[in-house]
């Protein structure tokens, strides 16, 4: 049995990699910061539930013992468990290497890229083919609310057959570690790199594909490289002419209805771009093998994943709670848009994550903001969420915040976030929507569930 080690264990990426080779036999251990910090503990007890050894992340971990010590890329190399392997001269890989190692094991192997997207349409590839019986391995990086009764963190569905599903990670370069068998390209927008440098990343993970390429049709930077492999289906929501069309989409309460193909269907999802989401893993199905009605009947049962324009719950007098991802221009507008297509004021707060994307894309994520936002919708922004390290802090929530005024938008600052949350529960009035939108931070759920409780 090999035994190897996982610093920042509780990373969606990392954790999902530690329940496979978990399920693979493999005696494995742990160690997270944010356990230390008594952050996560819903996390750390799942991983124990399952076997996983955890550590505190002091260096105790690391002994002659571990065989590789898998690090995330958010971890610096002065912290003890980094520096003891190095003195034991254990190997020390990334995630990334862990992934594409796992990936390459599986004949089938289907990568999903995009800078919006993935999750969803992982879980909903990986859903179609666990539902006709392939039995596929399927990592995510979002907990996937069909699977939530499972051991440990549902963002991974364990098999053993020859389909693998993961999504392929544009932001750190990693996507160029995959030859998939099928490569996903679900769109190419703004998000950590400049559309240009997406582009020749994506036309290479296109190209690469050992069968085919499933591409968005509707997206105009993806459209480029519809014809870089010689096998590709497109899909679109607007373009009759693309492999997989969906028209006629319609909101309703509790989710989506669409028409393919002459045959209409219903998505337990809001939002038209649920809609293009469902359209894409039909298209891919079918390159498996599965009739796309069979897919779309599939979906319609496929509850989607958490913290994606997720309710958290409501309270008496209708103040609905919405817990969601979105942290980039792309994803903001489709969050935006689908909310705006139902009724009650929307009291947004939006935690923006890094200073290096917020300098890259901070005005188009409010610009985003401002297409849909009437006046009467607030938009709340604490500052920047920060996790640690060597950065340049040149850039404030505030500077941000001031921009989103001058363009019209009702936008606030607010130093904490625990002002923030007192300024919400005193604003809170009948019908609102309450929405809490921001990445790599597990307490904007915990925030959601407190105001609600407090609401109530």
């Amino acid at each position: 049995m090999k035994k190897v080690g996982f610093c920042a264990i509780s990373g969606s990426g990392m954790s999902a990699l530690a329940q496979v080779l978990k399920y693979k036999g493999y005696e494995v251990l742990g160690s997270d910061r944010s356990f230390d910090q008594q952050k996560d503990l819903k996390n750390k007890q799942a991983l124990t539930n399952i076997g996983i050894q955890i550590f505190p992340q002091n260096g105790s971990m690391v002994d002659e013992n571990i065989e590789v010590l898998y690090a995330s890329t958010a971890v610096e190399d002065t912290i003890p468990d980094i520096k003891r392997a190095k003195e034991l001269n254990i190997p020390i890989k990334r995630r990334s290497d862990l992934l594409a190692e796992i990936f390459s094991s599986h004949e089938h192997n289907i990568a999903v890229g995009g800078t919006s997207g993935k999750s969803t349409v992982t879980a909903m590839i990986g859903y179609i083919l666990d539902k006709s019986n392939l039995s596929p391995l399927v990592i995510n990086g979002a907990l996937l609310k069909d699977y939530a009764n499972q051991e440990g963190i549902p963002n991974v569905i364990l098999n053993n057959g020859t389909h693998c599903v993961i999504e392929a990670d544009e932001s750190d370069g990693s996507i160029e570690k995959y030859t998939p068998y099928i490569s996903v390209i679900n769109n190419i927008t703004l998000d950590h790199k400049s559309i240009d440098e997406l582009k020749v990343l994506f036309g290479d993970f296109a190209r690469k594909a050992k069968y085919g390429a499933v591409i968005n049709n509707d997206c105009p930077n993806s459209k480029d490289i519809i014809s870089f492999h010689p096998n590709t289906k497109t899909f679109s929501i607007t373009n009759p002419n693309s492999s997989f069309y969906a028209s006629n989409i319609s909101s309703h309460p509790d989710g989506t209805l669409y028409t393919y193909d002459n045959t209409q269907y219903k998505l337990n999802l809001i939002g038209s771009f649920n809609v293009l989401n469902a359209m894409c893993a039909v298209a891919c199905c079918s390159m498996l093998g599965i009739p796309p009605h069979q897919s779309c009947n599939i979906l319609s049962t496929f509850n989607g994943t958490k913290r994606r324009l997720e309710v958290l719950g409501k309270t008496s007098s209708n103040i609905t709670v919405i817990d969601d991802f979105a942290h980039n221009p792309d994803k903001v507008n489709a969050s935006t848009s689908a909310l705006k297509n139902y009724k009650g004021r929307l009291l947004i707060m939006f935690q923006p994550h890094g200073f290096s994307p917020m300098r890259l894309m901070g005005k188009e994520i409010i610009d985003s903001f401002v297409r849909h936002l009437s006046y009467d919708d607030v938009l709340l922004i604490p500052e920047i969420f920060f996790v640690g390290g060597t950065v340049k802090k040149d850039i404030s929530s505030l500077d941000l915040t001031n921009y989103g005024n001058e363009k019209g938008l009702n936008a606030i600052f607010f130093d904490t976030r625990d002002q923030l949350k007192q300024y919400l529960l005193e604003i809170a009035k009948p019908n609102d929507r309450i929405v809490l939108m921001g990445a790599r931070d597990n307490s904007i759920t915990d925030m959601g569930y407190e105001l609600l409780e407090k609401l109530k």
